[in-house]
This record gives C-alpha cells, structure tokens and sequence, in this order.
C-alpha cells in the first residue's frame, strides 16, 4: 500500500465516521423530541431506513432551529452553571444594597441592577 492509497483510505473512513455519526445523532435527535408524536417519529424513522441520506438531509432541514423543549434545556443548563459558579442573587443583592447605602450607585441604578439580578435566576 503506497502513500496515495494510504491518504484516501483515511478520507474514506473519515467519511464514513462522518456519516455514521450524522445518523445516531439524527436517531438520538427524533427519540429525544417531545413535540412529535409517535406517528410522527415512526415515519422519520421509516425515511431514514428506506432513503438514509435524502431522509437525514431532510430532516436536518425541516427541524426547527430551537423548539420549546431546546429552550427549556437550555434555561436548565444556564441555572446549573450558575449555581456551579457560586453566583447568588442574595448576595448579588446585599453588594447592591451596601453600594446604594454608601451612595456610589444611584436609587435607579439600584433599581435596574436589582431587576437584573433577579431575573438571572
């Protein structure tokens, strides 16, 4: 085996990694969903056996870009991180309201800076 044949060897595995992978994450993707019926995975799935790459390409064009649930995950992640940060609206809070008693913020920056931090949680 010489080097050309080598090369393209490794793009063809490459490729097909490439494939694989686009296909259990589009499987994945189906399952995970709550907005499609069971009908509605039943017939994507069905698309992706008989016509594998029209199927994936197709679906990868129709899936909406961010459905409730991918909000919903993704306010659940945020949360998570800031509480892994140590972030704390409480004590958020306490700094406002020592930096408004010693008058280096005004009542209205207090006001806005309070929405703001109760709204991060």
């Amino acid at each position: 085996m010489n080097l050309g044949e080598w090369l393209w060897a490794m793009f063809v595995f490459f490729l097909w990694f490439q494939v694989i992978f686009i296909f259990i994450r589009v499987f994945a993707d189906i399952f995970h969903r709550r907005d499609l019926s069971g009908a509605g995975k039943a017939g994507w799935i069905l698309l992706l056996v008989v016509l594998p790459f029209l199927g994936a390409l197709i679906y990868l064009i129709a899936r909406p870009k961010m459905t409730e649930q991918d909000r919903e995950d993704l306010q659940r992640v945020q949360a998570m991180q800031q509480r892994a940060s140590g972030y704390s609206p409480a004590e958020e809070l306490e700094k406002l309201s020592k930096l408004k008693a010693s008058g280096d913020i005004s009542a209205e920056e207090y006001e806005r800076l309070k929405a703001r931090a109760v709204a991060e949680v």
